[in-house]
């Protein structure tokens, strides 16, 4: 069990675990993880750990053929900047590795914000906190556990 597994038990939500097969060189997690588990990639979300304003981390959450807007993630953080994280940072921050940071069961509890498409999905795939196990879950549960909430968050 990792910690993001642990705390869908913990909160009693419903959920399911994906499990395959990660190779090493493949270039994209999401994208291995859409394709291995037969999933189209706008249902499997990936994380992104920034730095607001060069003091604070915030995880973002959003589909795995997307980018990352740095400047939607630091308005709807209240921030002037964002970048993406130092790795040492997100892995000190999260207690994963890369390529397997799941928004759930991290050390530290950072303000989350879930791109807005997720809204209309019924169940969405974010990582379980390693490299080839991806959980499914609805996008409010998520929200509950992390206690974040829905932002466009695209280029």
């Amino acid at each position: 069990m990792t910690p993001a597994i642990n705390s869908a038990i913990n909160a009693k939500i419903s959920y399911q675990i994906h499990e395959y097969t990660h190779d090493p060189a493949a270039e994209s997690y999401g994208l291995e993880a859409a394709e291995k588990l037969g999933l189209e990639p706008h249902k499997v979300f990936k994380t992104l750990v920034v730095a607001l304003d060069g003091k604070s981390l915030a995880v973002a959450i959003l589909p795995v053929e997307c980018q990352l807007s740095m400047k939607l993630i630091a308005k709807a953080a209240g921030a002037k900047k964002a970048a993406m994280a130092d790795k040492n940072a997100v892995m000190r921050s999260s207690g994963y590795v890369l390529g397997g940071v799941s928004p759930l069961g991290q050390k530290k509890l950072l303000p989350t914000f879930l791109h807005s498409s997720a809204e209309s999905e019924s169940t969405i795939f974010v990582s379980a906190g390693r490299r080839g196990l991806e959980i499914e879950l609805a996008p409010q549960d998520l929200l509950q556990l992390t206690r974040g909430r829905f932002a466009p968050l695209l280029i």
